[in-house]
């Protein structure tokens, strides 16, 4: 007689805790047998979602490349374009992670001491494995959010500490916060914001733990005096600010632009052919000073866009080079257009009411500036950038302009993707056997599964997934929930990549053609491009060769506070703040897939205890 599939699961249920076992592996092999005939509905996403991703025409083997890759959410037609723009900072000018991160963090922290804060915070060291992009900070708590598109909570962290769900719901009771308070609620959504996110960490947990302050729903105080969260949080935004703009940051980065700058002898070759088709302009927030050396050095090679090129200056491959942009100011009413002098750096006085002349360098001005001047309009144009409100929601939503988007932790996003094969197969594979428990069943069955080992299983390998991208996990989602970030992605971003160096690998004439997704899809999670075209197939990196090289937030092992402290430039102090670090959680930081049922299990087997 042939065991039913409920009968099967039910002895899977009872399997060891790794589930490594030839049993599991014949469950395994068997599901995935039967899968076309279960989720047959959905054979067409299969097909269909390999249009979402364009792997480079000039690979012969793009699957070991998947870095290279563009990603589609729109399609776009590249022979439409007929002007490209770009970002500088995180864009053309890919900063190295962790060290420009660290040295942002650095001046952060001491220019936070020079105001009053205690000098135990100079021991602390920026650890890339805690902050990811796109966390939102609540200033009424002092907490570090992951949420989802609709402000769901996914991920809760106090300082160091991972709220667990009682705890959670103490502060949010619902589990959801409302995104348009930008009063109480900011999104730290920059690649800049990832040493402030980190920061706001450390301090809270500082003062959370240090025996001199009392902890405050909405604060701490130490003695009369109180310090708000909001409070908190304004004074590193300001310190922040203050780095950027009136302290060493920029200083330090160009001493030793080597360290803190990565340099791609393929830039100038790119840009050169895309001279060749259109119009290319630089528009960046960044004043002339500081472009003219970072520039400089990018293109700093012995020859031109090719060896045995004569070497050109950076200014010759850009027909419009826009600096001080305020974006996204810039994509509004945006600021006076005014005429830079490159000697010495500083402004003509008046405005320029003349025509675009190449080798001149501009100031302020807006997008409609650029439309006028290059003799585009919006869909011309495809603008590159890394920042998702200042380069690419802005240009999207008030001007029409095609978009690009620069994420260079995808490469990371990928790697991991790729190299933990086996964890998103178990993971799928418990999908279905959870189906399988089911699939009999209807509203007239009064019969209920045992579903706990199976749901164990999940939260250990959905745990074991999360960490292998960082302590907060996904930049994209959270279990198989998407984060903000990526609904932010999906919705503004028409292409997105890890580098815009991609764009190297695909003719101009390429038509990027985003796939047909239909109401089906919510039969299973939704996946992004990168997600639904790139397989689960280990591939060897060159890191070299590879821009994970300089973005990975757990190549590093920063656990190791002697490292940390040998790391150190400046001078600290003899008293360490109580928690040095953020441990690696342990168990999963969010139930959200199970809808909360970790909680009540937890009062079941308490009461079975009793």
């Amino acid at each position: 007689m042939t065991t039913s599939w409920s009968d099967r699961l039910q002895n899977a249920a009872d399997l060891p805790a790794n589930m490594d076992g030839l049993a599991m592996k014949k469950y395994r092999r068997e599901a995935y047998h039967r899968l076309p005939q279960m989720l047959d509905i959905l054979g067409y996403i299969n097909l269909g979602t390999r249009r979402h991703a364009k792997s480079p025409p000039q690979l012969c083997n793009p699957g070991a490349f998947h870095w290279s890759w563009v990603f589609v959410n729109r399609s776009l037609a590249m022979e439409k374009i007929k002007c490209f723009g770009f970002d500088m900072d995180y864009t053309l000018a890919v900063y190295k992670s962790p060290e420009y991160e660290s040295l942002g963090f650095d001046l952060t922290v001491e220019r936070l001491v020079s105001i009053g804060y205690p000098h135990e915070l100079l021991n602390f060291v920026y650890d890339p494995a805690f902050p990811t992009r796109g966390l939102v900070f609540d200033t009424l708590y002092g907490n570090l959010l992951k949420v989802d598109a609709y402000g769901n909570l996914l991920v809760c962290a106090h300082g160091f500490n991972f709220m667990r769900g009682p705890e959670t719901r103490e502060h949010y009771p619902n589990k959801f916060i409302q995104r348009d308070d930008t009063e109480r609620f900011h999104i730290l959504n920059t690649l800049f914001n990832l040493p402030e996110t980190y920061l706001l960490a450390c301090l809270i947990d500082f003062f959370t733990n240090c025996d001199r302050y009392t902890s405050c729903e909405t604060g701490f105080k130490d003695g009369d005096l109180f310090m708000s969260f909001r409070s908190m949080f304004q004074d590193v935004r300001d310190a922040v600010d203050w780095v950027h703009y009136k302290g060493s940051l920029k200083e330090k980065t160009l001493e030793n632009l080597e360290k803190y700058v990565v340099k791609d002898a393929k830039l100038p070759l790119l840009l050169s052919r895309m001279n060749e088709v259109g119009k290319v302009f630089l528009a960046t927030n960044s004043d002339y000073k500081y472009t003219d050396k970072i520039m400089t050095y990018l293109f700093d090679f012995p020859h031109g866009p090719k060896p045995g090129n004569a070497h050109r200056p950076w200014q010759s491959y850009f027909d419009l080079i826009l600096v001080d942009a305020r974006k996204p100011i810039f994509f509004g009413e945006g600021t006076v257009l005014r005429q830079v002098d490159t000697v010495t750096g500083k402004l003509k006085i008046g405005t320029y009411t003349g025509p675009l002349q190449h080798g001149i360098v501009y100031s302020g001005g807006s997008s409609d500036t650029i439309c006028d001047l290059l003799g585009a309009k919006g869909k011309d144009i495809l603008y590159i950038g890394d920042h998702i409100f200042g380069d690419i929601l802005k240009s999207k939503k008030r001007q029409g302009w095609r978009t690009f988007l620069v994420i260079p932790e995808l490469a990371q996003e990928l790697h991991v993707w790729t190299d933990k094969s086996a964890l998103f197969e178990e993971l799928q594979s418990l999908d279905i056997f959870l189906a399988e428990l089911y699939k009999h069943l209807d509203s007239s069955s009064n019969e209920r599964p045992d579903i706990s080992s199976i749901q164990r299983r999940i939260k250990k390998v959905t745990h074991d997934m999360d960490m292998c991208y960082g302590m907060m996990g996904s930049l994209f989602r959270s279990g198989s929930r998407q984060t903000l970030f990526a609904s932010q992605v999906m919705r503004y971003a028409d292409l997105y990549a890890a580098s815009f160096i991609n764009l190297l690998y695909y003719p101009f004439s390429y038509l990027f053609r985003a796939a047909h997704v239909l109401p089906l899809l919510f039969l299973v999670f939704v996946q992004m491009p990168h997600e639904s075209t790139v397989e689960h197939t280990h591939v060897d990196i060159n890191e070299k060769e590879s821009p994970m090289a300089t973005r990975n937030r757990t190549s590093v092992d920063f656990k190791d506070s002697d490292y940390k402290r040998h790391q150190l430039t400046r001078s600290i102090s003899e008293i360490k703040p109580p928690n040095l670090f953020p441990q690696t959680p342990q168990e999963i930081t969010h139930c959200h897939d199970e809808d909360d049922d970790e909680e009540e299990e937890e009062e079941e087997e308490e009461e079975e205890e009793e």
